[in-house]
């Protein structure tokens, strides 16, 4: 999370741009109440003078100041390190200056003034803070252009703040700028939480208990201008949820990474421009994330298919799909009214684990694995079902008919095999 503030000096073309974000506290995972500040100023030039009990470490993208024991010091580094590749792989710019970190495990070890003036507040309520400057050129058709930025980071020796404000000065750093608070915040916390070759989310327990606790905060609400950095570790959580399903959902990321450049470099667009024409696609979707959020929950498995074709089925009519063990719920490509009666038979096995036993469509013993069904309609989902390897069912109301392999949401990534559906007019 953070807020900004910007102050501009501007002589002719060229202007300098003072920019501070802030991290709320640590403490979320307790539900702690807390408060941050973001302040504007100029970074000072000068190397920071030594300091008893405080170390200096380096490696190829960072230089890190602090008071961690060595070996977590060391860890740290890894951990950015690995961040930092992963994000500018995503937004397909690498590195290319030095991210400067303080890392404070203990404020009482650094002597007075040897914190900076701007980032106490941040550190004493266990947060962080990226003091940014950054200096514009107009372009001829007046639109401003970063052409030299760079930041230092401030922050508390806990698990993400340091990794979340990294990707805040890497944004300031190759861009000049993090874009408006819904996104900048909402990157920051989706890139502290990025692992290598790790799809499903991965979040703080904290996070995740208040997500899912919590009725789903409206879009508009989540994207509105006019937010501050630093406003609460709970509105930081809601901007992680939004940004993740648009990076993950392969329905709407072919869109967001273009969404999120372009508000990197400032040109004319926003969020209602770019997903306004599946304004229902993706609330829908949004709230069917938060509906079945936990740790190892796949967006791109889960993803919607809205291009599937449904028809209802008449006389010898018959429909057959196959349905994949890994993927959430799946067309089976028929539309139903209430009362319709329909003969359905599977073949094909698939498997709830790499080492599991391979089950038919009618699951095991307690029902895991078996194709279960549900009806959507209106942007509306039904109760799901049962359906088995074989069975005459009858619709219970009207809509078009999704299956899927009943496994938990968070478990699906590790199932393996398909099943093929045929769907004919039963009697």
């Amino acid at each position: 999370m953070y807020r900004c503030k910007n102050l501009q000096l501007t002589a002719l073309v060229l202007g300098l741009t003072l920019v501070a974000f802030s991290l709320p506290t640590n403490a979320l995972a307790q539900g702690a109440k807390e408060k941050s500040t973001g302040k504007s100023k100029s970074i000072r030039g000068k190397d920071l003078p030594a300091v008893p009990g405080v170390s200096d470490y380096a490696s190829k993208n960072f230089t890190l100041r602090t008071d961690m024991p060595v070996a977590e010091a060391k860890e740290l580094l890894t951990r950015l390190e690995t961040m930092i590749v992963l994000v500018a792989r995503y937004f397909g710019k690498p590195n290319s200056q030095i991210i400067e970190m303080n890392v404070v495990k203990d404020p009482n070890i650094w002597p007075p003034n040897s914190i900076d003036p701007d980032a106490i507040n941040s550190i004493q309520s266990g947060g962080g803070i990226t003091l940014s400057v950054t200096q514009f050129q107009r372009s001829s058709t007046g639109q401003k252009q970063a052409i030299a930025a760079k930041s230092i980071v401030w922050a508390v020796a806990d698990r993400g703040t340091p990794q979340h404000e990294a990707v805040h000065a890497y944004c300031h750093q190759t861009f000049g700028r993090t874009g408006p608070t819904w996104y900048s915040e909402g990157m920051a916390e989706l890139g502290q939480y990025w692992k290598e070759k790790e799809d499903g989310v991965n979040i703080h327990e904290g996070v995740l208990k208040y997500l899912k606790s919590q009725e789903p905060k409206e879009l508009t609400e989540i994207v509105a201008s006019g937010q501050q950095t630093g406003d609460s570790w709970q509105n930081y959580s809601w901007r992680w949820a939004l940004c993740h399903l648009l990076a993950a959902n392969p329905n709407y990321a072919s869109r967001f990474k273009p969404l999120g450049l372009q508000l990197l470099n400032d040109q004319q667009t926003s969020f209602e421009a770019v997903y306004g024409p599946m304004a229902k696609e993706i609330n829908f979707e949004y709230n069917f994330f938060l509906t079945h959020l936990d740790q190892g929950y796949r967006a791109d498995l889960c993803s919607w298919d809205w291009k599937a074709k449904f028809t209802r089925l008449k006389g010898t009519g018959s429909a057959q799909s196959k349905i994949d063990a890994m993927r959430g719920w799946q067309p089976a490509r028929v539309l139903v009214k209430e009362g319709d009666k329909l003969a359905i038979t599977c073949k094909g096995e698939w498997q709830l684990s790499k080492s599991g036993e391979k089950l038919t469509a009618d699951g095991d013993a307690d029902g895991n694995g078996k194709l279960v069904g549900i009806l959507f309609q209106d942007y509306r989902l039904s109760e799901p079902f049962d359906l088995g390897a074989t069975c005459q069912w009858e619709a219970p109301a009207e809509g078009e008919l999704f299956v899927r392999c009943r496994d938990d949401w968070s478990s699906i990534a590790d199932n393996s095999g398909t099943v093929t559906v045929k769907i004919k007019v039963g009697e």
